[in-house]
């Protein structure tokens, strides 16, 4: 079914966010011949380390997304302030709802409605709102899912994991972090693939399928 998606949506609360969470299906449906689009909400900057540009996060993301295959022109970049989505749910849902209209894409990637994190959170909560006629995919953020069942498996080749693994190493701004880890991102990936027979995957909550 994923070669048959034509047009991709993947939602980051963060930049990164969708990479740790389906690059590696991104690359696959690059290689299926997909338009996949990807659109921050944030760059993060109270969160970068000292000696980092503001909009270092806004340079790092385009580097990573065009390593899956997205271009600079199916990018989008937004400047929410960090932990503060909540406070501007409506001005995001309007976002959502315009990106809708405007594409109507067959398939959205975004984070778990259990994520703990506010922003992820909110981001699911109304993407849940403004694509109520397609398919709906909730991509694993490991260190901030509360809960999240194993739903759908999209099955990945080495040279996917490769890809993911070169995008994610984009973000330079990133790296003292403990999750950003090559051998972690591999070895999750691993643990995806043996439990359906497979090298490598990665892992979904179903929210809605329309076919």
């Amino acid at each position: 079914m994923i070669e048959q998606w034509q047009r991709a949506l993947v939602l980051a609360p963060h930049t990164d966010d969708g990479e740790f969470g389906c690059g590696g299906t991104m690359a696959r449906l690059d290689d299926a011949g997909c338009e996949v689009r990807y659109v921050a909400f944030s760059i993060a900057t109270r969160s970068l380390p000292e000696g980092f540009a503001p909009d270092t996060l806004a340079h790092e993301v385009r580097e990573a997304t065009g390593r899956l295959g997205v271009p600079a022109e199916r990018l989008v970049v937004h400047d929410f302030d960090v932990r503060t989505f909540p406070e501007h749910r409506q001005d995001i849902l309007e976002l959502l709802v315009a990106m809708w209209e405007e594409w109507q894409p067959d398939v959205v990637f975004m984070p778990s409605l259990h994520d703990v994190h506010q922003d992820h959170k909110t981001i699911a909560e109304e993407g849940l709102r403004a694509f109520k006629r397609t398919t709906i995919l909730g991509y694993e953020i490991p260190w901030n899912n509360f809960d999240f069942s194993y739903q759908w498996y999209v099955s990945l080749q080495k040279k996917h994991l490769e890809r993911k693994v070169h995008a994610l190493d984009a973000y330079a701004s990133q790296q003292h972090r403990r999750y950003a880890n090559p051998e972690y991102v591999w070895n999750v990936a691993r643990t995806h693939g043996i439990n359906v027979n497979r090298e490598y995957a990665e892992v979904f909550q179903v929210y809605r399928v329309v076919s």
